[in-house]
Formats: structure tokens, C-alpha cells, sequence
């Protein structure tokens, strides 16, 4: 478990995948109702985001598809892995998110999920699938820059 102490964030998981498959509009970050198996196997550092997505239902933000997986000192009273989990925003960004999920393509993606100040924190976004000669061009672009940077240090280091 890599730690942040700068800012008081200890990550557990993040999706790097999300910032390749998606454009990101807006970050959020929203709490999490978790049992007490959920959240010592989050402190164990086990969880993925890959498959999760975000839903508003009657007025309550709700995460879908994450996977923690059971405690392995739990008993009876563990959690099920995949179990849809309540996500605590204010009502104004739940209403926004609601508004904004409801144009065509716009999604709620987490990004990472981490304890700050020991409670557990997921970072969700507003997102909008990219097609796939977005994802080729991004790519692109990054390598380009990545050799431009290599060239100016030869350069100067010449």
C-alpha cells in the first residue's frame, strides 16, 4: 500500500484505465457506506475498480461493480465482493451527476479509492466514452511529446 503523506491519502486502488477509455469532465469525491470486513480487506489493499460504474437511484448516489474481496479472517458476517455500495455526496452533486448522466454517453467512473483521515474516500468522475481513434490519437500525442522532451534533453545536454 503506497502512501501519500502529504495530504493525508492512503491508496488502496486506482483505475488507470478509466483516463485512457474515458474524457473525464468533472472529479468528485464522495464517501462510502462500507461493513467492517469491507473495510479491512480495503486496509489489506485488495480491491478493483476496473469493472465499476456509478448510478443515481431515487435520489441516492450508488457504486456498482467494484470488487473488494472478502476478508480472509472473516466469518459468517463477511461481505459479498460485488454488492452495490452507497456512495455519501451532497444532494446539489447528486442532482447535478443525475442532470448530467442523463445526456447521451455521460457516465460516473471511479478513479481511485483510498482512505483520507481513516475514513474510506472514492473518487468518482463524470465521463464520456472515447471512441477508439481518441484513444489512438491520445496515445499518439503522448508519445510525440515524449520524444520531443527526449530530444530538447539531448540537446541540452550535448
Amino acid at each position: 500500500m503506497a502512501k501519500a503523506k502529504a495530504d493525508g491519502r492512503t491508496m488502496v486502488a486506482a483505475n488507470r484505465k478509466a483516463r485512457h477509455d474515458y474524457l473525464i469532465q468533472d472529479v468528485l469525491e464522495a464517501g462510502l457506506v462500507l461493513t467492517g470486513t469491507e473495510v479491512k480487506a480495503l486496509r489489506a489493499g485488495r480491491a478493483s475498480l476496473v469493472d465499476g460504474w456509478g448510478e443515481i437511484e431515487n435520489g441516492e448516489a450508488w457504486l456498482h461493480g467494484v470488487h473488494i474481496p472478502e476478508y480472509s479472517q472473516g466469518t459468517w458476517t463477511n461481505h459479498a465482493p460485488r454488492r452495490k455500495r452507497k456512495m455519501l455526496l451532497h444532494r446539489e452533486e447528486i442532482e447535478r451527476l443525475e442532470a448530467r448522466t442523463r445526456e447521451k454517453g455521460h457516465t460516473i467512473v471511479p478513479l481511485a479509492l483510498y482512505f483520507l483521515d481513516g475514513r474510506a474516500k472514492v473518487e468518482i468522475a463524470l465521463a464520456v466514452g472515447k471512441k477508439e481513434w481518441d484513444k489512438r490519437q491520445a496515445l499518439r500525442e503522448r508519445q510525440d511529446n515524449l520524444e520531443s522532451q527526449r530530444a530538447i534533453r539531448e540537446r541540452r545536454d550535448r
